[in-house]
């Protein structure tokens, strides 16, 4: 792909969808694509280029899961022992669980307990270490381990504090050693003090009244590392990471990362996820995993306060695409991912969801009722042969800029166990998937298993 090529996909589709700042880089073999748009704040306009720097988000769970693999291949860890095998005293709410989960159920997103702790244990080098012990009171279990996947950050921090107890080293040292350093990347930082010496974005959050502001903070609890609140890195040094899953675990200069049979371990289905595209399909060990027409596709996103991420592997044609972003709608690249892809690979994304012209007959109840999280409620509601959802943020994510009384998204079911709104919000039909045997659903699923109140 040409550089101006690239350059004007992504100001065409980053306008379009009010971004900020974005740098958005492409591999294809050995040969490297960048471009770079917009600013790294949108109050000082400092304009953003290939060497930027952005927070990479929950990508970060797949550099966990990295180096969780290398442990296994050391003969340190077995990732269907329990997880106190490793963690010696390791706890959640739930007794059973905190004796049998395993570190293969963490890596898979089914541990069944609460994932959307972000409290901060502060800066220090114990960070980490203090918030998996915080983890009996907050953690509670939502569904037996290994029964459902949902989303669960809090499982990744535990995950990167087996990393620091059998390595000796904090979660950000062996990040650097075991993965950075060896893959030649310069541009890699965990921390604000590292961030201040390079061109660093800073988030942008969109108001009620849909004004682009600057975030309120530029990152979240150093406690949350291992699960992606601090890792900040150039589009380039994404694609070095990507590379080297590419290259069967191989570094630019032959240095062996990671064994050809972890990378192929990765990539296999662990767990299916529940939901509609953009989801993933299956879950691997750290990857997400998309089951498309025209092959197989591994990657994840991220996001932080104002800050958004996406990596897309397609392994059988050696084909990466990052992009990095500091506000706005991201769900409005994604006609730009599809671009990036069908000329890349000829991989062609699917469309997304939209309402049936004749929506199925199904009994309401089964959809409504209230829903609650850490992180946010949700309440369905009837409304004539249509539903309503509303979803208010609580926790820590109402302290970002929303509606003091978030509108209601009219809803139809597309199937006997979805929703789908009939408006566009962000640039997609918002789907809603529902969980659960009986007349009436255990759970909303979002991404996260949302137990009925």
């Amino acid at each position: 792909m040409k550089p101006e090529d690239l350059q004007a996909l992504l100001a065409e589709h980053a306008g379009r969808s009010r971004v900020p700042g974005a740098v958005v880089a492409v591999q294809r073999g050995d040969e490297i694509t960048e471009a770079a748009y917009g600013v790294l704040d949108n109050v000082f306009g400092y304009p953003v280029t290939v060497d930027s720097i952005f927070q990479t988000g929950s990508i970060t769970k797949v550099w966990t899961a990295t180096l969780i693999m290398q442990l296994v291949e050391e003969g340190l860890v077995d990732l269907d022992a329990p997880v106190g095998r490793h963690l010696p005293g390791f706890r959640v709410a739930d007794a059973g669980v905190s004796a049998a989960v395993t570190v293969r159920q963490l890596l898979c997103h089914l541990g069944g307990f609460e994932g959307d702790i972000f409290d901060d244990h502060g800066p220090g080098d114990d960070a980490v270490e203090r918030y998996v012990a915080a983890l009996s009171g907050p953690a509670q279990q939502l569904f037996p381990a290994g029964s459902l996947w949902s989303y669960c950050n809090s499982g990744f921090v535990v995950l990167g504090r087996i990393v620091e107890v059998l390595t000796g080293l904090t979660w950000e040292e062996a990040l650097r050693e075991r993965i950075a350093v060896p893959l030649g990347m310069t541009h890699v930082v965990t921390s604000p003090a590292e961030a201040i010496t390079h061109r660093v974005a800073m988030g942008h959050l969109t108001t009620p009244g849909g004004e682009i502001v600057k975030a309120p903070m530029w990152a979240m609890p150093r406690s949350n590392g291992p699960a992606g609140s601090t890792l900040t890195l150039t589009a380039r040094d994404q694609l070095r990471f990507a590379k080297m899953h590419l290259s069967g675990g191989l570094a630019p200069d032959g240095t062996r990362v990671l064994s050809e049979e972890s990378v192929r371990a990765m990539r296999e289905p662990q767990a299916s996820v529940p939901g509609l595209e953009p989801m993933q399909s299956h879950c691997g060990l750290g990857w997400g995993l998309w089951d498309w027409p025209d092959g197989p596709v591994i990657g994840h996103n991220g996001g932080t306060v104002g800050q958004a991420a996406l990596l897309r592997l397609v392994p059988g044609q050696d084909v990466a695409v990052a992009i990095l972003t500091n506000g706005g709608d991201f769900h409005g690249l994604h006609p730009l991912v599809t671009e990036l892809l069908d000329e890349l690979a000829g991989v062609r994304v699917p469309a997304l969801p939209v309402p049936p012209a004749q929506p199925p007959r199904v009994d309401p109840r089964y959809f409504t009722g209230r829903y609650e999280c850490a992180t946010f409620a949700a309440e369905v509601v009837q409304d004539a042969d249509r539903l309503k959802v509303t979803i208010r943020p609580v926790g820590p994510a109402a302290i970002l800029p929303g509606e003091d009384e978030p509108d209601a998204i009219i809803a139809v079911p597309l199937d006997e166990r979805t929703l789908i709104g009939v408006t566009e919000t962000d640039g997609r039909h918002p789907s809603y998937t529902f969980v659960g045997d009986g007349d009436r659903a255990e759970f909303l699923h979002m991404g996260r298993a949302v137990p009925r109140a």
